[in-house]
């Protein structure tokens, strides 16, 4: 019986090896996901999962277009945060998106006269951004909802990082993540979950008449909040447990526009690759009491509604 339990141990081991930080699950990272559970439904021929690694540490999770260089999502963990941004983080680049031999760290730009000339392929670097005049790296985790030092050095890599118009983040996008900042950092009592990504648009930003970055027709933010505050001012209670956003990546028009999950979930089947059942958190982010409010009730007696 012992030999026949190592046996099974054994053949399940070699039918789920350890994978580097770029698989095809998130199986390494879900901690970075309501309950450890990814969106469901994101369709695609040529997507990367990475659980992006800084200083040998697991800080985020990031979907990645490899065909566009594009990621379609990133997933952290808000940390309550004064807001402050790093301003001396090189931007860094994704080895492991070209072999699973490479490193699972991220490595700092610009290239070297040695790196494979695959990575290229694989994804964006500096050389991408020259000629994007009208645009500016804008990553999808952002470091001020971040509050230790390296967590906020790790979102400074390019496979987190989405062209977006100036204009638009600087009066937009950023606004609208210090207000999803503040009310975090005020009315979520547990660990909120914040999902972020793009749509993505038929327009590129080509490099040597190759079409290199995908430009994001939509930015979007969803967060999942499942022990809040029940006191909170009327204004943003009913923000909670989940609430989202979403904006047009233009120079005008490009006012975030916050809606119910449910909402930005059903705009989102209409505007990006994803199926009917497209789900950003497991069961829609059921409030953390849900489930103890049942167990106390008497057996013939219902929840209220």
């Amino acid at each position: 019986m012992h030999l026949l339990y190592i046996l099974i141990i054994c053949l399940v081991s070699t039918a789920h090896p350890l994978t580097a930080a770029v698989s095809s699950s998130f199986r390494d990272c879900r901690q970075f996901f309501y309950m450890q559970t990814s969106p469901a439904g994101v369709r695609g021929t040529s997507l990367k999962t990475i659980c992006q690694k800084y200083a040998d540490k697991l800080r985020y999770a990031t979907l990645y277009d490899s065909s566009r260089r594009l990621p379609l999502y990133s997933a952290y963990v808000f940390k309550k945060s004064d807001g402050k941004r790093r301003a001396d983080t090189p931007w860094m680049y994704e080895p492991q998106l070209v072999s699973d031999d490479e490193s699972s760290s991220m490595k700092v730009l610009p290239l070297s006269d040695d790196t494979s000339p695959l990575i290229e392929d694989s994804q964006a670097v500096f050389e991408d951004y020259i000629n994007a005049v009208e645009y500016r790296r804008g990553p999808l985790n952002p470091d001020q909802h971040q509050a230790d030092p390296d967590d906020k050095s790790s979102i400074y890599t390019l496979t987190n990082t989405v062209p977006l118009i100036t204009d638009f983040l600087d009066t937009s996008w950023n606004p609208f993540l210090d207000v999803i900042r503040r009310r975090l950092n005020n009315f979520c009592h547990g660990r909120p979950f914040i999902v972020t990504g793009v749509t993505v648009s038929g327009a590129t930003v080509k490099r040597n008449n190759r079409d290199r970055l995908w430009i994001p027709k939509y930015l979007w933010l969803a967060y999942c909040c499942p022990r809040y505050d029940r006191n909170s001012p009327y204004e943003v209670r009913f923000m909670f447990p989940s609430y989202g956003g979403y904006a047009l990546n233009e120079p005008t028009g490009n006012s975030v526009v916050e809606v119910p999950l449910k909402n930005l979930e059903t705009f989102l089947r209409s505007q990006a690759n994803v199926d009917n059942d497209f789900t950003i958190f497991y069961k829609g982010c059921v409030p953390e009491n849900t489930f103890k409010k049942k167990r106390d009730l008497p057996d013939d007696e219902e929840p209220p509604t």
